[in-house]
């Protein structure tokens, strides 16, 4: 059995902490207690969201500018990638009682995707106006008026097209280690005269797993989120929790859901299902013994 694990960012730092390395280690503790039931599985490769990691690394970028040139954002991603992996390896090893590999992941994605022509995805500490103008006109970026807080830079987030990485992947699999890829989505590159170079950009966490869990054809893509299944009429008096869909339901139910939120997740599962003929399953790490005996979450299929 091949599984993939998707965790959200947000996972590693809870509402109201600040995202020290002990806060972070802590609610991993919880999570990898959590993973248990899928830690038997032969080939297992975890997943994992950046956005308050990257934020507070682009934030460290801007505020020691004057001293230390800031970095692009593809390398902010990177870093995340080992600092979350490094937390995650510290962390799982005692559980999982095996090898566990964070890899660095680069994902291709195509300089013509529509995307690089509407930036819509946030990054970065905010602004006020007269500052996010300035930035604008020096550097380039793109700045939008976000949620009444101020002024923020906002980025393309292209379709992950294939996994750099791959077949070193497979190899950390086959020798029976855990991986730990495709973090924050993968250090989003294209591919020029032989090379890849880096881009400003965001790939989507969830759309970057299901990428790896096809290019794997893995048995099972786990995406956990806070909440323990996709319900319909989230948030209202008259929200269904949703067991099972089939590829056609989930179709149907795509335009009711929150675009920022769970739509990504569903649609990264439709893929998934689609694709390889087998499940994805959402719910949250608290219910995942329970999601794992079809006891909970929702789980999608073709």
């Amino acid at each position: 059995m091949t599984a993939v694990v998707a965790l959200g960012g947000n996972a590693l730092i809870r509402p109201g902490e600040r995202g020290t390395a002990a806060e972070q280690r802590a609610n991993l503790r919880v999570l990898c207690e959590a993973l248990r039931p899928l830690l038997s599985e032969e080939e297992l490769v975890i997943t994992h969201g950046n956005g308050p990691q990257v934020g507070n690394e682009l934030l460290r970028h801007e505020r020691g500018a004057e001293e230390a040139p800031p970095l692009p954002l593809y390398l902010a991603v990177a870093q995340t990638q080992a600092e979350i992996g490094a937390l995650i390896e510290s962390e799982l090893v005692p559980v999982a009682g095996r090898a566990v590999a964070c890899l660095l992941t680069h994902v291709v994605v195509d300089e013509q995707d529509p995307a690089f022509q509407e930036p819509s995805k946030p990054v970065g500490p905010f602004y006020d106006e007269a500052r996010a103008r300035e930035l604008e006109r020096d550097r380039g970026w793109k700045v939008v008026h976000d949620a009444g807080r101020g002024w923020r830079r906002v980025v393309p987030s292209p379709t992950p097209l294939d996994v750099v990485e791959l077949a070193a992947i497979r190899s950390l699999l086959r020798g029976g280690s855990i991986v730990v890829a495709c973090g924050g989505g993968g250090i989003p590159v294209t591919r020029r005269d032989g090379r890849l170079a880096g881009v400003d950009a965001v790939i989507d966490k969830d759309r970057a797993s299901s990428l790896l869990a096809r290019e794997l054809d893995a048995d099972r893509l786990v995406i956990l989120t806070e909440v323990d299944a996709v319900y319909r009429g989230f948030g209202t008096d008259s929200q269904v929790e949703l067991r099972d869909l089939s590829d056609a339901e989930a179709d149907v139910l795509l335009p009711e859901l929150a675009a920022g939120s769970m739509r990504p997740k569903v649609e990264a599962s439709l893929e998934f299902a689609r694709a390889t003929g087998h499940e994805a399953l959402i719910t949250s790490p608290s219910s995942l013994a329970g999601a794992i005996q079809s006891a909970a979450g929702t789980r999608i299929t073709q």
